[in-house]
């Protein structure tokens, strides 16, 4: 058993497709087929059921594939570490993002970490939480920023509170305001016409769980659009959107309004965004300095944001 087969094996097990996982790999697909044959040759198990509609796991092959992914990350993190000592090269970070994340925070992280660091290359991956943390987990991912987090995975990962954010309601700016006050009632955005998010995305998930928990029905003009999307879509007056108070940052085309206080039995509409880890894989010396840029930079947003974020360590109202 070599990493070469292992990888083979991993993208066959990807894309259940011999002849994408050879594209994938730039092999000839009756190399990828000797590389699958020979593991399983040394395991003595076949790896998967080969059919003409595309090959799937065998129950030797479900085994395998977690620990073939953590076994190439552990490859990968030792080529990096003795790289960075030889000095051959200064290292790779890979660092995941949500959406909303990737068009505000994440901006701010890279252009100042690559300012200081331009021989370290780059690979961002733009998903949902639960997507990132799986994304962890199989070793594809050094550094994850998230807005949730599974509990019951908290000895795979060491998360980190970063900021807490509230949502606001935003609107064109140049239509008239959608109300006089300082705040807006869940059920005054109900009765506005509304563009919401794909239900892939976390910030969809929460506010539907608010106005759910509120007994409300929002009237939806737009649903399923990307966060770029609804930005502009908001921008053009179409209607309006809950949306994470940064992404106001350096965007005069909007208009925001802060939600007022939700009851106490009802969640509140705010997130918490945390940088996750492997818990298992000690950092780099890159992703050791891509986590405290993460750090200055969530420090440099809360002090730009005011009143509607917060560093995670400070007490609500400090």
């Amino acid at each position: 058993m070599n990493l070469e087969q292992l990888r083979s094996f991993v993208e066959v097990a990807r894309f259940g497709n011999f002849t994408r996982a050879a594209e994938e790999l730039y092999l000839a697909q009756p190399s990828l087929s000797r590389q699958i044959a020979a593991l399983e040759h040394d395991l003595g198990a076949e790896l998967f059921h080969r059919a003409r509609g595309g090959s799937t796991l065998t129950t030797a092959g479900e085994s395998l594939l977690p620990l073939a992914r953590r076994m190439l990350a552990d490859a990968e993190s030792v080529r990096r570490e003795l790289a960075e000592l030889a000095g051959l090269e200064r290292g790779r970070v890979r660092l995941g993002a949500t959406p909303t994340l990737c068009i505000s925070l994440v901006a701010e992280v890279l252009s100042a970490f690559h300012a200081e660091h331009p021989a370290i290359e780059l690979h961002l991956s733009e998903q949902g939480s639960r997507r990132l943390l799986d994304e962890l987990a199989s070793g594809e991912l050094d550094l994850a920023l998230i807005t949730t987090s599974d509990a019951t995975s908290a000895d795979r990962f060491t998360v980190t509170p970063l900021l807490v954010e509230e949502l606001v309601v935003i609107s064109s700016a140049g239509a008239p305001p959608i109300t006089t006050r300082d705040t807006i009632e869940l059920a005054d955005v109900a009765a506005l016409p509304q563009i919401v998010f794909s239900s892939s995305y976390d910030l969809r998930s929460a506010t539907d769980a608010a106005f759910r928990a509120a007994g409300l029905t929002p009237d939806v003009v737009l649903e399923g659009a990307e966060m770029d999307a609804v930005l502009r879509f908001v921008e053009r007056g179409l209607g309006v959107a809950v949306v994470p108070a940064m992404v106001l940052i350096d965007r005069p085309g909007l208009r925001s309004v802060r939600l007022g206080a939700p009851a106490p039995d009802r969640p509140s509409l705010d997130r918490t965004i945390s940088v996750a880890r492997p818990a298992d894989v000690a950092p780099t010396a890159a992703v050791e300095v891509m986590r405290r840029t993460i750090t200055e930079s969530a420090t440099a947003f809360a002090a730009r944001a005011g009143a509607t974020m917060r560093l995670a360590a400070q007490p609500a109202g400090s």
